[in-house]
């Protein structure tokens, strides 16, 4: 699969990120990577081959970003309040900077759709949660939606505003809830298999169902890992059957 690579310096993060891009046409699939992985990873573990047809076929336009994992909540040197405060720079380098530049690299319609595994998953989550003006959906692959399972027991204002298992069950601003509402494509899922916790994505999804947002909740079984093989069979198959 042909990949276009860009990027630029980024003033929400005072650093240079590089964005790789695949396809020509169709919904944006802006996807975020796990752990401490780059914007490199779904090629390297080819996720970007699973789902190769529908990019060929114009139906998909994928963006993959870079991480600051690594710089944030992976980075055990840093002071906690410090990594939230980088967490915050990322969340606004998506929403200022790449949100724009997708609908300049296709149209001001084209749909954004989040999406990411493990803890890129989180992170899909949290910011379709935040600006559902901007994004329209996610695609949350086997994620757990309390950031606190990565912050070693750190836990201030700015966790609690990028846990989507704190703040959602206190959302009421009507506006934000109703654009959340209006997404068609809310799509939690989890394997039940090695390492895997369908409870997080059950109890999340329960969070959602008391604030009236419709939502998929897909629990695949015990043969479904946290691992690449599941995501390369998962993503394939919400888009061929939920796109």
């Amino acid at each position: 699969m042909q990949r276009e690579l860009t990027g630029w310096y980024s003033p929400a993060l005072n650093k240079d990120m590089p964005v790789a891009i695949y396809g020509h046409y169709g919904f944006a699939l802006l996807l975020v990577p796990t752990a401490a992985a780059d914007y490199l990873e779904y090629e390297r573990f080819q996720l970007i081959d699973a789902i190769s047809p529908w990019i060929e076929a114009g139906k998909v336009k994928v963006y993959s970003v870079n991480s600051i994992n690594t710089e944030s909540w992976m980075n055990n040197e840093m002071e906690p309040a410090h990594k939230a405060i980088r967490q915050n720079q990322f969340n606004e380098y998506i929403f200022n900077e790449v949100v724009p530049f997708i609908k300049t690299n296709t149209s001001f319609d084209t749909p954004i759709i989040t999406c990411g595994a493990s803890f890129g998953a989180l992170h899909s989550m949290n910011l379709f949660l935040k600006r559902p003006d901007l994004i329209n959906g996610v695609i949350a692959m086997s994620g757990v939606y309390d950031l606190m399972e990565y912050t070693k027991g750190y836990y201030d204002e700015q966790v609690y505003y990028n846990s989507p298992m704190h703040y959602m069950p206190n959302l009421t601003d009507h506006a934000i809830l109703e654009q959340i509402r209006h997404s068609n494509h809310i799509h939690l899922f989890s394997g039940s298999g090695a390492y895997e916790d369908p409870s997080s994505a059950g109890r999340f999804a329960k969070i959602l169902y008391d604030k009236g947002i419709n939502y998929e909740l897909d629990i695949w079984g015990q043969e479904w890992p946290h691992d690449w093989n599941t995501w390369r069979a998962l993503l394939p198959h919400y888009l061929e059957t939920r796109f």
